[in-house]
């Protein structure tokens, strides 16, 4: 291949020709082509020399040089010098500048261009693989069209037009099976710069996948009139999907039907005959759980906000149609709330319910010495340990049928007896277990919770100042995707997450661990960041409203 006999127009002819094919930058192109012909220019002269090829990008021009630096002293003869030597090139050389030698034109050989050749590839593919990745990271959470282009070990190969995409066996859609040339529609779940070039990963299962095809096929939802709140999908089976309308004039599980359901049969169609349920959706958990249970009927509702758990229960013939086939039913709605859902029957509750009545009665008889009836009276009046009846208002007990005054003092005093009792068993036994006086004289805790605390080990104020509310107070945490429940130890004393916080503060600042100054201006400097905040708020909802 001989550059000097080539029409000087030529490089740059070829270059914007592959850079058309390729749909890449011409500079790219020119750019590979000078690395490559400065390598094939090594290969014959010397591997040891920096030797660099210029294109002229008007003119075609191509110019091989010689690069070497000026250096104080020479460890490469083949790429550096001294000042001195560079006083025969340059007028007044110093040390980082460069001596730049013309080589006279060359023939490449047969290997030089082929090694020439490779170069330019290896680069335009590179630049390729950039362009790929550069146009498809932006479509990630779009939906894509394609053409199925081959399968592999049960994956789908699609071609999207410039690049080429993968629809992974466990993103498909049940047992769905495409043959070469199908048309593919698949939500674009991830876009990755590898080695061997961007992988855009396809998925036809992704809750995200119905959303958009909902925002396709409903105007007022891509006009964001309707808003799609939550997605649960068993696919290629069943779905639910939680809706709400910013406008009250439109009805968006209405609009998300369509007319004679055309819409959501758009969307059917699409996901292999997938049923959907539209919901409408609240922000009250418990209107928004019972719409999701739909078509089962529930009787009652009970949230655990902290636990993210929903008690529900229903009548004992819709049992089976709130579980849903294999759970399903129950399952979706879990998904689409973010509740773990506890469904029992009527009679479960009630059979429940007794058995706590039971227990609580058994309780005020063994412990206040008092008949059956006097005990279920005071449960059904609402209470539920020896600390309400011992420590309640005189009236709260007279306000129940057949009780005297006599009585309601009577009932309080037995109450405090055995709770002094029960303390000073608590106390002993707490000293016994190695419970130390700093820990006694710290005000707010109770005998039974010095108790508690030595039976988890916790025996001084030191101990107890380095708890974690958490604890303390019981908590979550999640493990693999699933609430995990942590027992506190002061938790069956129905002691709060602020509590606890409040306790070990002030062991800390009496242990001289923390400024108490510091602590009540940074409590100060929170109140006051509250207020600003619900402030503004109430500034934009005025705002809102005018």
């Amino acid at each position: 291949m001989s550059v000097t006999s080539a029409n000087r127009l030529e490089l740059l002819q070829i270059a914007d020709a592959v850079a058309r094919e390729k749909l890449i930058d011409p500079a790219l192109v020119i750019e590979a082509m000078e690395e490559s012909l400065g390598k094939a220019a090594r290969s014959r002269y010397g591997a040891e020399y920096d030797i660099r090829a210029k294109i002229d990008r008007k003119t075609g021009e191509l110019a091989m040089t010689r690069v070497r630096d000026v250096v104080e002293e020479v460890e490469n003869h083949f790429t550096e010098m001294t000042v001195e030597e560079a006083g025969a090139y340059l007028d007044d050389p110093k040390v980082g500048d460069q001596v730049i030698d013309p080589l006279p034109p060359m023939d490449f050989g047969r290997i030089a261009a082929q090694s020439a050749k490779q170069v330019i590839m290896q680069k335009v593919r590179e630049a390729e693989r950039e362009r790929q990745y550069e146009e498809f990271k932006d479509r990630v959470g779009t939906i894509i069209n394609g053409t199925v282009k081959r399968e592999e070990y049960g994956n789908v190969m699609v071609d999207i037009g410039r690049g080429e995409a993968v629809l992974r066996r466990d993103q498909k859609i049940g047992r769905e099976a495409f043959r070469i040339g199908d048309r593919v529609r698949a939500y674009v779940r991830d876009v990755r710069s590898e080695v061997r070039g961007p992988q855009i990963f396809l998925s036809r299962t992704a809750p995200e996948f119905m959303a958009e095809l909902f925002k396709m096929e409903v105007p007022e939802i891509y006009d964001g009139i309707i808003e799609i709140k939550a997605v649960a999908r068993d696919p290629g089976s069943r779905a639910k999907i939680g809706v709400v309308s910013y406008d009250s004039s439109i009805d968006p599980v209405g609009a998300c039907v369509g007319m004679r359901g055309s819409r959501v049969q758009a969307v059917v169609n699409e996901l292999q005959g997938e049923k959907i349920d539209i919901i409408p959706w609240n922000e009250d958990a418990a209107t928004f759980l019972v719409n999701a249970l739909q078509p089962a009927e529930v009787a009652k509702v009970v949230i655990d906000e902290d636990a993210e758990r929903i008690e529900v229960v229903v009548p004992d013939d819709q049992l089976s149609l709130a579980i849903g086939r294999r759970g399903q039913n129950v399952r979706l709605a879990s998904q689409l709330t973010g509740f773990d859902i506890d469904i029992m029957t009527e009679a479960e509750e009630s059979e429940r319910r007794q058995a706590e009545f039971a227990e609580r009665s058994q309780l005020f008889m063994e412990t206040m010495n008092v008949d059956e009836m006097v005990a279920q009276l005071l449960v059904s009046e609402g209470f539920a340990t020896l600390e309400e009846v011992a420590y309640v208002e005189l009236d709260e007990l007279l306000s129940i049928d057949g009780f005297d005054e006599a009585t309601a003092e009577e009932l309080q005093a037995r109450a405090r007896e055995s709770l002094d009792e029960i303390n000073a068993k608590a106390l002993e036994a707490a000293r016994e277990m190695g419970v130390e006086d700093s820990l006694f004289s710290f005000e707010g805790l109770t005998p039974q919770m010095f108790k508690a605390l030595a039976e988890d080990g916790i025996k001084t104020l030191e101990d107890f100042a380095t708890c974690a509310d958490w604890e303390l107070a019981g908590g979550y945490t999640t493990v693999d995707g699933k609430r995990v429940k942590d027992d506190g130890v002061l938790e069956s004393f129905d002691v709060s997450l602020e509590e606890a916080q409040e306790l070990i503060m002030r062991a800390r600042v009496a242990l001289g661990w923390v400024d108490p100054e510091e602590l009540a201006a940074e409590e100060a400097a929170q109140a006051e960041g509250d207020q600003s905040e619900a402030e503004g708020e109430g500034d934009a909802a005025e705002g809102e409203d005018a």
